[in-house]
């Protein structure tokens, strides 16, 4: 019996399914395109111009920067009988005062901004981050206990906190007053403290309740356990500032990339002696110490200062532009002195 070989191999009449892309123009590459020639002088006005540009830009910057007035004072030591008070934490109802005096030598004109800064507190560790709940925020209905709040989020007989977690928990809670020492009588400096979060935080991402009263509203939660007062007190003089929607809260809650850090803390406002800045003079920081920093040894500071059309006294990206246009503008000369070099070398063998 003869046996019968079966051959896999196609026939010649069959046709060969082709693995070659189809012949159009964007597959087969055709499309128009521009292709730059690469030449020595383009590649070289391109290094020029862009570190011409960049050297530009960051001397603005820089200047810009450097004509801020500004102000540092810190405080952590001039208040230290506070300081030792709030280490213990069975002293929270107590209050605490203390005043720091200072002397501006020349006038502060234009918007002056009032900042506090805080040193080695460190808002970027990751269950610091996350541990707030944006929906009540919002003023939602939401089961806290499901949210990244913990151990923030309830006290033991089951009663939410109102805000949750540990970044609303820690709030720098400080009072600061400025006075101005004018023929020795002390005129409290007006300062605003509304108008000083960004739009969007205090439309969009947070919200009070809906009820006819914010009482009512946060009615069944209890504050958290570092506050001194409810969420709806946080500002007893102005009720559109208060609960989520209160700024100094909203400030607070956008948390720090770095370990020190500032936050903007009031305005002063531009009337009557005040109304082109802060003159010269005597001044007073009268404060309510609350916020403790002995434990993590941190520092805190408060700030007064200026702003310009670049933002503040930061010189970083004005350095940012130098260093980059410095480079670019080395790298051109390098480029030179090869081609140069070269093109020497080029034109030696070419006579030989």
């Amino acid at each position: 019996m003869e046996n019968k070989k079966t051959s896999f191999l196609p026939r010649e009449e069959e046709a060969q399914p082709s693995k070659c892309p189809d012949n159009s123009a964007f597959k087969q590459q055709r499309l128009p395109a521009w292709k730059p020639q690469l030449t020595i002088a383009s590649v070289l006005s391109s290094f020029f111009l862009t570190g011409a540009f960049c050297l530009t830009v960051g001397v603005c910057l820089v200047l810009s920067a450097n004509s801020v007035r500004e102000i540092q004072i810190d405080y952590s030591d001039k208040c230290s009988d506070c300081s030792k008070l709030r280490e213990n934490s069975s002293n929270w109802n107590k209050e605490c005062h203390c005043s720091v005096n200072f002397t501006l030598k020349e006038d502060i004109l234009g918007d002056v901004f009032m900042y506090y800064g805080l040193q080695n507190f460190y808002q970027n560790h990751r269950r610091y981050v996350i541990s707030r709940s944006d929906a009540q925020l919002l003023g939602r209905n939401v089961n806290i206990q499901r949210s990244y709040c913990s151990p923030f989020s309830t006290y033991r007989n089951g009663t939410p906190m109102a805000p949750c977690g540990a970044i609303a928990n820690s709030m720098f809670n400080d009072t600061i007053d400025l006075f101005y020492d004018r023929n020795s009588s002390m005129i409290q400096v007006p300062l605003l403290k509304t108008g000083n979060s960004w739009w969007t935080d205090k439309n969009v991402k947070f919200r009070n309740p809906e009820s006819y009263n914010l009482s009512s509203a946060f009615a069944g939660t209890a504050r958290p356990p570092y506050w001194q007062k409810p969420v709806y007190l946080l500002d007893e003089e102005d009720e559109r500032n208060n609960g989520y929607v209160n700024d100094d809260f909203i400030i607070w809650m956008r948390v720090s990339a770095f370990a020190t850090f500032r936050n903007l803390y009031r305005r002063v406002q531009r009337v009557r002696h005040f109304a082109e800045g802060l003159p010269a003079g005597n001044y007073t920081f009268q404060i309510s110490y609350n916020f403790p920093v002995t434990r993590f040894k941190g520092r805190k500071h408060v700030i007064l200062s200026t702003v310009v059309w670049s933002g503040g006294s930061n010189p970083f990206l004005g350095i940012a532009y130098l260093v980059s246009g410095t480079a670019a503008t080395v790298t051109g000369f390098v480029i030179t002195g090869i081609h140069l070099k070269l093109r020497k070398k080029k034109t030696y063998f070419q006579k030989q």
